[in-house]
């Protein structure tokens, strides 16, 4: 998947050197995670996330995500060989 350069975030972040924010990454995540839990969820929070590199616009990265226990999973972003972000998500049946 990819972040269009035309997201209506970028703009403001950062003017001239556009980089994705944190929580549109987050929100990636989240709109991956039905396909993981295996139908609907709600997600109830972020108990730890690391940004560890920037996404540029137009990049291509993936989302996995691996089952801690019931209600929580692992996340990492990748893009190639870069880890961009990793975490938990914990979230409940909707």
């Amino acid at each position: 998947m990819k972040i269009a350069a035309t997201h209506p975030a970028l703009p403001g972040h950062f003017p001239g050197h556009p980089v994705v924010p944190g929580v549109v990454l987050l929100d990636a995540v989240t709109a991956a995670l039905p396909a993981h839990a295996g139908g609907a969820v709600r997600v109830t929070g972020f108990p730890t996330v690391k940004f560890l590199a920037p996404l540029l616009p137009e990049r291509e990265f993936e989302i996995s995500l691996v089952a801690r226990r019931p209600g929580q999973a692992a996340f990492e972003i990748l893009a190639g060989d870069a880890r961009l972000a990793s975490g938990t998500v914990a979230y409940e049946a909707a």
